[in-house]
């Protein structure tokens, strides 16, 4: 039993928590630790794909917004790695997200405050003596220690989320976190299917487009979004980020800030504007040499889907604006027709699990 009482202690390590542990380091007589069952930092690692950026600039790194003289800033990364002119003369605000990954690994190798290897098992709070309680599993040897914290941090992130009707067939599907690992099989089938508006889903529809005229496959993007918007990035959205309009958000009403986030979502779900032109353009010359077998459903909600001998999914596609069914070809219908697609469909999404109680 490990007796002395931390001031806080985070679950999960990941770029937020993280974050939090650069920038707490340093506070003399402030005593943190974080917790997380990873053997180490690495960040989406099925979706490293070669030319994919950050939405946001190099200067909203781990620390530098918050103490710029910081050690585990960006900028001091590029000067110990050897980089900084070449970042430089570079002029990208907008790292590569590979790049990203590299350097926090580099901050998070130079902390004393991270534990990895360790699963937090359960967490009770002791009201009397004003503590929160963590029973924690060292994965490599299943050894047992107990903390003890008077506050506690969850940075857990989302978990992988798809459609309820696809639960049946999640071994068959592909999510995005595991994209990359999967990619290769992917393009072996006749017909691909990507679900989701986001910018992983984006990537990825981009990623496969690009070689879509090598492998000849058919690529289906689909969302229940009424169109593929893209990331709000303008100066004045961009004042929601600073310290004075986030101490007014968190002041008002739990419910106010949740009709908020509701209604925010284009702030940090949207699509690059970037790379949906990029998408459009590709789509463009692509078809300069033929009809390209591309589909583009939205407001398109998958209902059902099954899994047909022949090996290929049977979808059941709603429309939701004109209250139908729909086939590849867009033609209206009234009756249920069905959308087949021998395919392996690949689905982004993540879902925020329950607090811990």
């Amino acid at each position: 039993m490990n007796n002395s009482v931390y001031d806080f202690i985070g679950i999960g390590i990941g770029p937020f928590n993280l974050s939090l542990a650069c920038l707490s380091e340093p506070v003399e007589g402030l005593n943190g630790l974080f917790l997380d069952e990873n053997p180490g930092f690495d960040w989406h690692t099925g979706m490293m794909l070669e030319n994919a950026h950050l939405q946001t600039p190099f200067m909203a790194d781990l620390v530098t917004l918050a103490d710029p003289t910081s050690p585990y800033s960006l900028l001091n990364y590029m000067k110990e790695k050897g980089k900084l002119y070449s970042f430089y003369i570079r002029e990208d605000f907008f790292l590569m997200r590979k790049e990203y990954n590299q350097y926090c690994q580099w901050a998070s190798s130079r902390l004393s405050n991270l534990r990895w290897n360790s699963h937090v098992e359960y967490v009770s709070y002791d009201e009397a003596a004003g503590v929160y309680h963590l029973q924690v599993t060292d994965i490599r040897n299943g050894q047992k220690q107990n903390y003890l914290a008077r506050h506690l941090i969850l940075g857990t992130g989302p978990k992988a989320w798809m459609p309820e009707c696809s639960q049946p067939h999640r071994q068959r599907l592909t999510h995005s976190s595991h994209y990359l690992v999967n990619k290769a099989e992917l393009q072996q089938k006749r017909s691909i299917s990507v679900l989701g508006s986001g910018q992983s889903a984006a990537e990825i529809y981009y990623d496969l487009l690009t070689d879509i005229d090598r492998f000849g496959y058919q690529l289906n993007w689909i969302t229940r979004a009424p169109r593929f918007y893209p990331l709000e990035y303008t100066k004045l959205t961009l004042e929601m980020t600073s310290p004075e309009w986030v101490d007014y958000f968190h002041a008002l009403p739990a419910s106010t800030r949740d009709e908020l986030n509701a209604r925010h979502k284009n702030l940090y779900k949207g699509i690059n504007s970037s790379l949906i032109n990029d998408i459009y353009d590709l789509m463009y010359v692509k078809q300069l040499d033929g009809d390209l077998n591309v589909n583009l459903f939205t407001h398109s909600a998958l209902t059902a889907m099954r899994w047909l001998p022949q090996g290929e999914f049977e979808l059941t596609l709603h429309q939701e604006e004109q209250d139908c069914t729909f086939t590849p070809s867009h033609r209206r219908t009234g009756d249920g027709d069905r959308l087949s697609l021998p395919a392996t469909d690949v689905f982004r999404g993540h879902k925020r699990p329950p607090a811990l109680g």
